[in-house]
């Protein structure tokens, strides 16, 4: 089907227009209050409030059509229309963050009030401009609707749990893939970047294998990470973010001690200035991981660091036993 001009609708196409949003919106913030329901049950409540009450604007709208059109409504929405942004399919909210949410919840209600009051100067009848305008004050206001609702329903203590609860959601997600990539990352590609390092002494060529064990190392624990599970019982969040963070963590912390040895080879003492580099690069990141384990993990910093930097310095002298052989 063509898009259609909004100049060009008719007021019924303009009634069923606002009566198939209604709905539709009235079904995506039960689909929002369902899916926050155990983590965020306050906030879930609100947003059941504001179904509620677009459920209502569509049986006024409901009501004007049937006295002016009849029982048929015409199949067009407001995705029909040329310049209106159509709505996410309710599939696509699972594993959103709650301000990811929120936000598209405050858009919603913008795009609807810009759609009413742009039907409202359209309509000739006089009941329905009032209807339309009054809809449109009504979606205006329907922030501060939610605001209100919010700080009846969000009580402090409220607010706190979901504050934990996003706080877990954000390390579950984000935090402990990108920590075993990065742990993975910098840890299981020094033996192989060092032994290379220390057989070939040639930066160029050390360079490539510390290149393709980033990139490989990457492309696997990334798919690892995204295949482990969907999130739907764990609650670790959407399985293709996860699989992102996670290889490219493990991309970034492979790659971070390999780029030393970009020092072109005819340089003085070429090798050892892009060894010495490579260390100081391999003790930030261990220390860089050792803090992130202490920081969102719960992990003692200074068992942290006993766990990681201990761990590293093992393998990368097994890179230089091996490489020196």
């Amino acid at each position: 089907m063509a898009l259609k001009n909004f100049a060009d609708l008719t007021e019924r196409e303009i009634l069923a227009i606002a009566i198939a949003s209604e709905e539709e919106d009235s079904r995506i913030y039960l689909s929002f209050a369902e899916e926050l329901t155990e983590s965020y049950p306050a906030t879930s409540k609100v947003f059941q409030e504001m179904a509620a009450e677009e459920d209502g604007h569509r049986r006024q709208l409901l009501e004007m059509y049937q006295g002016r059109f009849g029982q048929n409504l015409p199949a067009i929405r407001r995705e029909d229309v040329r310049g209106f942004l159509s709505r996410r399919p309710t599939w696509l909210i699972k594993n959103l963050p709650l301000e990811t949410i929120r936000s598209q919840a405050e858009a919603m209600e913008t795009d609807a009030q810009r759609f009413y009051a742009r039907a409202a100067a359209a309509s000739q009848d006089v009941g329905v401009r009032k209807l339309l305008g009054d809809l449109a004050i009504v979606e205006k206001g329907h922030g501060e609707k939610a605001s209100a609702l919010s700080e009846a329903i969000l009580t402090e203590s409220a607010r706190n749990a979901e504050g934990k609860t996003a706080h877990r959601f954000f390390v579950l997600q984000y935090v402990q893939p990108g920590l075993a990539g990065l742990m993975d990352g910098s840890v299981s590609t020094l033996a192989p970047l060092f032994a290379a390092a220390f057989a070939t002494q040639n930066n160029w060529s050390t360079f490539l294998v510390g290149l393709a064990a980033a990139l490989g190392a990457g492309i696997s624990m990334g798919f690892a990470e995204a295949l482990s599970d969907d999130g739907s019982i764990t609650g670790r969040g959407a399985p293709l973010i996860r699989g992102v963070v996670c290889g490219l963590m493990t991309t970034l912390g492979g790659l971070g001690h390999a780029l030393p040895y970009l020092v072109p080879n005819s340089w003085p003492n070429a090798f050892w200035t892009a060894t010495a580099m490579a260390g100081i690069v391999v003790f930030i990141e261990l220390w860089v991981i050792a803090y992130i384990r202490a920081r969102y993990m719960d992990t003692p910093f200074l068992k942290a660091v006993a766990q990681i930097v201990v761990g590293g310095a093992i393998v990368l002298g097994v890179g230089i036993l091996i490489g020196g052989a």
